[in-house]
């Protein structure tokens, strides 16, 4: 179940950075921080070739496709495809 976490004495400049990085990713400021807290906390431990290989078969499924700027505003909204 989760659990809420209040924060407090927040520095001018750590919250100046998570909005911003919040909007400019289309998030609340709440999920911005719990995705910052997460890549932190729980990080992926691969190594550079299984990277490699990720992106690689990501690039393979998206081959032939070009999405407008419209199509990319709309999938973020969505959460992504």
């Amino acid at each position: 179940m989760p659990t809420t976490l209040t924060l407090k004495n927040i520095p001018d400049a750590v919250y100046d950075r998570l909005k911003a990085s919040a909007e400019m990713n289309r998030r609340s400021l709440n999920n911005e921080a719990i995705v910052c807290l997460e890549t932190i906390l729980t990080p992926q431990n691969i190594t550079p070739s299984e990277r490699l290989d990720r992106a690689r078969a990501l690039r393979a499924t998206m081959a032939g496709k070009v999405f407008s700027a419209s199509d990319i505003d709309e999938f973020k909204r969505q959460g992504r495809p």
